[in-house]
């Protein structure tokens, strides 16, 4: 059993929960929880090093026993220790270090979300987890948003990371990903443009869903064909990136389905 928080494992645990940088030089990321560590296994991700807990229950002892089963290092830590190298002030018992192994894009896409310039890690996490439920096909990324596999969007993604494209692109290369597939891309703009209900949705589409705060940077709301928008009749000023992204998406699906 690790009984210390110096642990050089743990450590390792803690910077990859902390800092963007760090999981990306180790090519590794974490998630916590039985659920999520299921859903790793399920969708064929073998983890590098697992950590639990002797409080765990039997649906937890049964995802360690098939951990150890695969071969993977599997530690038995203190329960302060948990405390330490978890996220969450109240850990589940369990994590998880996966390799950082993005799913491919596929070869024919004609359902794409951006999400540009995402801050918050919970919106971006509701999101993904949006996108995943609506059959989206990819979520592309440019570079300056929150990290994809920052704990806390890993949380909120409830497992959409292991379902659905997730990729950091340079907008050049986004731009190209929307050429090659004849991707008509149209921004969520607050007030500005058609209302979504009033927009063919059952085109080729790449979806940009702009920051909390300024929406869409210019990089890639100069390539739009179309600006969108929801109707608010309230007073609020805008929507949560994340709610705003659902109506979106399902609309989509809505018309796309109608369509046939």
């Amino acid at each position: 059993m690790i009984t210390s928080v110096q642990n050089p494992k743990i450590k390792q645990i803690r910077a990859l929960q902390a800092r963007a940088k760090a999981r990306r030089e180790a090519g590794a990321y974490i998630v916590e929880g039985v659920r999520l560590a299921e859903e790793a296994l399920r969708a064929g991700l073998t983890p590098q090093l697992a950590l639990y807990t002797e409080e765990l229950g039997e649906r937890g002892q049964a995802l360690v026993a098939a951990l150890q089963a695969s071969k993977v290092p599997v530690e038995m830590i203190a329960p302060h220790v948990m405390q330490t190298a978890s996220d969450t002030q109240s850990p589940q018992g369990v994590l998880l270090e996966l390799p950082m192994k993005p799913l491919p894009l596929p070869d024919n896409l004609d359902f794409v979300v951006i999400a540009d310039q995402l801050r918050d890690p919970g919106n971006l996490g509701t999101l993904l987890r949006s996108a995943s439920a609506a059959g989206v096909q990819a979520v592309l990324l440019p570079p300056d948003g929150v990290d994809p596999y920052a704990p806390k969007v890993m949380r909120a993604g409830m497992g959409a990371h292991f379902r659905l494209p997730v990729q950091i692109l340079p907008y050049d290369e986004i731009s190209a990903v929307c050429r090659k597939h004849h991707l008509q891309i149209m921004v969520s703009a607050a007030r500005q443009g058609t209302p979504y209900y009033q927009v063919d949705l059952t085109e080729p589409l790449a979806l940009v869903i702009g920051g909390e705060a300024e929406g869409a940077g210019a990089e890639i709301a100069v390539q739009a064909g179309r600006r969108i928008h929801i109707p608010m009749p309230g007073e609020s000023e805008s929507l949560n990136a994340a709610a705003a992204a659902a109506v979106l998406l399902f609309e989509t699906v809505r018309q796309r389905n109608a369509a046939g």
